[in-house]
């Protein structure tokens, strides 16, 4: 069988919470050896539901297939451990506010020193440097920071108040943007065999959500008409239908068998079809509302139409076409099983899957180092002194 696509990859992992673990998770995925350095709290997400027998499963999901070492990095041994073993890692991944890493003597230019091989990956809400660097940051402030809460607010008819949004889309684009980017700094260092590091700022990757906002608000323009995208009331619920071109709209015309709107003027060029929706989906509505949402969805799906029903996410992770894909796989903790997702991409000549572990709190700290080459007397005087947990 053939190896994956990170084996032999040394991955130092100092992130908490979810942008980093995400990031780092990926790259255990593809076969990186992820040593995760933990305080002696251990991880934030170590304590967020669900929890079994006081075991969280979406801790699990965010760090299967690492180790886990524990080291008190208020201690100056502690520092000194993570410099041993940065000189023999590829990679240092940290998701820490700006200057963390500098007060701990852990920042870039001294471990580069180190190691001039280390590729070291900063997350953090706006980057490393600049008027608002030092100021802390959740996905739900980078939300609102970013515009996006507004301008997902402007598609919601008869709303004034932005959502609450428990959805944390800015630490799992962020931290897939750091994984791409650890990607391609290690592909440089093929060429050149040095490393470098990798700035990540979680503002500017939510920024890439509002694409077609970016534009707009650089020109003076009319504001945009609802977008052709919504829910499509049922008999018994709702449908998302996605008209998105001149295929898809003859395409609902015709489920609908209502052929007339091709020429009608209301509707039949995009402009007119666009300023004038909410007049269309009153009319596609009539038809709508005297059939079942299986019944509108196989309606849809005959005339290429793309549409689908509101699921839940157990509903769709019954879904077979994930099944076929293999798209969750079982991970093992110390409280039983749970599914977790496996990377949303395969290759045809390698592995791609979750390691099917979530480490207990500094279940591999003494195997870490004795791999570093500390010796048994060494060990065993940092666990007195606490310096490894």
């Amino acid at each position: 069988m053939p190896s994956p696509p990170l084996d032999g990859l040394r991955v130092l992992d100092l992130t908490t919470t979810i942008a980093g673990p995400h990031c780092t998770r990926l790259l255990a995925d593809l076969g990186a050896r992820v040593v995760k350095i933990e305080s002696p709290e251990g991880d934030l997400m170590r304590s967020r539901p669900p929890l079994r027998g006081g075991v969280s499963s979406y801790f699990g999901h965010l760090n299967a297939g690492k180790l886990s070492m524990v080291l008190d990095l208020k201690q100056p041994a502690a520092i000194e451990v993570v410099k041993r073993l940065v000189r023999t890692a590829d990679v240092l991944v940290e998701n820490f506010r700006p200057g963390a890493m500098q007060r701990l003597g852990l920042e870039y230019p001294v471990l580069a020193a180190l190691n001039p091989r280390l590729i070291y990956c900063a997350i953090s809400g706006y980057g490393q440097t600049g008027p608002s660097a030092g100021l802390p940051a959740y996905a739900p402030t980078i939300h609102a920071s970013s515009g996006y809460d507004l301008a997902h607010l402007y598609y919601q008819d008869g709303r004034t108040k932005p959502d609450n949004n428990g959805i944390f889309i800015a630490d799992v684009l962020s931290g897939t943007y750091a994984f791409g980017a650890l990607l391609a700094a290690l592909h440089q260092r093929t060429a050149t065999g040095r490393g470098q590091l990798v700035d990540v700022s979680m503002l500017e990757s939510m920024l890439t959500m509002t694409l077609s906002e970016i534009q707009r608000a650089q020109f003076t323009l009319p504001p945009p008409g609802r977008p052709m995208f919504g829910p499509v009331e049922t008999k018994d619920g709702y449908i998302m239908l996605a008209v998105a071109s001149e295929r898809t709209w003859e395409g609902t015309a015709r489920a609908a068998a209502r052929q007339d709107w091709l020429t009608d003027p209301r509707f039949a060029a995009y402009p007119d079809r666009r300023r004038n929706w909410h007049l269309l989906i009153g009319e596609l509505e009539q038809w709508s509302r005297m059939l079942t949402t299986a019944e509108c969805h196989a309606a849809f799906d005959r005339c290429g139409v793309p549409v689908s029903p509101y699921r839940t996410v157990e509903e769709a992770m019954a879904d077979p076409q994930l099944a076929h894909r293999q798209a969750f796989a079982e991970v093992v903790d110390a409280a039983g099983t749970f599914k977790v997702l496996n990377p949303p991409f395969r290759f045809s000549d390698a592995p791609a899957a979750v390691r099917p572990f979530a480490s207990a709190l500094g279940e591999h700290g003494v195997e870490v180092l004795a791999e570093a080459g500390y010796s048994a007397e060494e060990i065993e005087a940092l666990r007195k002194d606490r310096v490894l947990g």
